[in-house]
């Protein structure tokens, strides 16, 4: 079992932290609109998987603001904002924050990407969150960047994560 640490002190995590070259695991979270998207959904383009704990945390939004700004100047490229948020708390937040260029999708109703995508905090005060991580996957579904944030509270690596689309 892997783990983050939050403030300095070890989180376990869950699952399998996918690696660069392997194929983006599928999955189906749920959309402001309460519907189901899938990997499947996104098909021939690229996309960034922003995983976070919650929308309502300082770092969490910061980032989320950030691929919102990134977003408006990538191709063919989705910026899907992944937490374990209800959607109606995702949209608000967008919504409050003029945030109309990511797509936010909620794994509360499929708690296994958590587990398939190596991000299930298991322990600690934030159990049952997603930990912080960026993953690029091509159009391909193929894995060009994963980041798994070593620290709950600091922010990911942008920069490598837009160079990967570049590559």
């Amino acid at each position: 079992m892997q783990s983050v640490t939050r403030g300095g002190v070890p989180v376990e995590v869950g699952g399998e932290f996918p690696t660069v070259g392997d194929t983006a695991p599928a999955f189906t979270l749920t959309d402001g609109e309460l519907k189901e998207l899938s990997l499947s959904d996104f098909s021939g383009r690229r996309k960034v998987l922003n995983i976070i704990p919650s929308v309502d945390t300082r770092t969490c939004a910061m980032s989320t603001r950030k691929f919102n700004e990134y977003a408006s100047g990538l191709d063919n490229t989705a910026v899907l904002i992944v937490s374990a948020d209800l959607p109606f708390a995702q949209s608000r937040f967008c919504g409050a924050e003029g945030l109309d260029r990511v797509v936010t999708l909620s794994c509360f109703r499929h708690p296994e990407f958590r587990e398939s995508y190596g991000v299930a905090l298991q322990s600690g005060v934030m159990a049952g969150l997603c930990a912080r991580a960026v993953i690029v996957i091509d159009e391909q579904d193929r894995i060009v960047h994963a980041e798994l944030v070593s620290e709950i509270k600091n922010e990911p690596d942008y920069e490598a994560a837009i160079e990967a689309l570049k590559s």
